[in-house]
């Protein structure tokens, strides 16, 4: 059994200030490339991962995506009663810790796979449950389950009551309050550079308890500019206003401060991407991954994608939005 998932971008959380009861919320998109693809059979006992294309693996991926899957299984395993162990392969797979939600497709992937082959039909709200994701953001969730664009309506401080990244979060994923199909003749460029990311792990719970609660007006500000700009620019498949809207976002809220914190280099690359043509441009979660999106100029804007990476090295994906979930292969 094979199942492939797609990977998101995280384009911004939306209410880190919470005086009307609810935090967190969150605006994604699902993308086709980098994708994750995974093979499990059932064995007689243990849990086992192999890669079969090692020589492409960046170090650590291995190890990293080994201890995931291994903490996955576990959860399903513990939850659901079962009694076999799983052989796991990995076929494509793509940078953890890269601002593209790898670790939460990998985890409902693994948990897809073992109910399905166990004839459990969960779904993706149910697997994010057992396997511990969509403690802050939904999109992850909902791209796994469905794709396209999404809009998530974060937390009740019944649920949640302190500002956390999801890593650090045990609240169940929140409920979605939009979700449409993204324009798929707009292409979409990932600028992935090789720096180290600038904020993660117990960093990245800092930064959320230092820079929190996010000041009223600034929400205030970002939620007119998603309901009023972002989302008529989707449906109405508005590329203009979609790239000013995303460009604003960068400098507004809560994605402002994840802006501050990273590599010189990320800022530098932004502002290149936008001067070559690129309708907007935008850093996925706590990057390093940056995103432009286009239509016509693609070539242009992958020529400076790459040029803009030439000297700290990395690499660059062309790609599109993706109006489905996972699927099985």
């Amino acid at each position: 059994m094979i199942v492939e998932t797609p990977s998101r971008l995280h384009i911004t959380l939306i209410d880190l200030n919470g005086v009307h009861g609810r935090i967190d919320g969150g605006v994604g998109l699902t993308i086709d490339d980098p994708c994750l693809k995974i093979e499990v059979e059932s064995v007689e006992c243990g849990i086992t991962t192999i890669f079969s294309n090692k020589s492409q693996m960046i170090p650590g991926l291995m190890e990293d995506y080994s201890k995931k899957i291994e903490g996955a299984t576990s959860r399903v395993v513990q939850a659901m009663n079962y009694t076999e162990g799983f052989n796991f392969k990995v076929d494509a797979a793509y940078p953890p810790h890269s601002g593209l939600g790898s670790g939460t497709q990998l985890s409902l992937a693994v948990a897809k796979l073992i109910t399905e082959l166990n004839g459990d039909k969960l779904n993706a709200n149910e697997l994010a449950k057992i396997v511990g994701r969509g403690g802050t953001s939904g999109i992850g969730v909902e791209s796994f389950e469905n794709g396209g664009f999404i809009i998530d309506g974060g937390h009740s401080a019944h649920d949640k009551s302190s500002f956390l990244p999801s890593s650090a979060s045990p609240a169940s994923p929140p409920p979605i309050i939009a979700r449409y199909s993204f324009p798929e003749d707009w292409n979409i460029i990932l600028t992935i550079p090789d720096v180290e990311r600038g904020v993660s792990g117990s960093k990245e719970i800092d930064a959320f308890q230092k820079y929190c609660p996010i000041k009223l007006e600034e929400v205030e500000k970002l939620s007119h500019l998603i309901l009023m700009k972002l989302m008529p620019a989707v449906v109405e498949s508005d590329l203009d206003s979609f790239g000013t809207a995303i460009n604003s976002i960068q400098n507004t809220g809560f994605k402002k401060i994840e802006n501050k914190l990273q590599n010189v280099h990320i800022k530098r690359i932004m502002g290149e991407l936008r001067n070559s043509g690129a309708a907007g441009v935008g850093m996925s979660s706590f990057g390093p991954t940056i995103y432009s999106v286009t239509d016509t100029n693609v070539k242009d804007v992958v020529r400076e994608a790459k040029n803009s990476i030439k000297d700290i090295g990395g690499h660059v994906i062309q790609t599109k939005a993706r109006n489905h979930g996972a699927k099985f292969l």
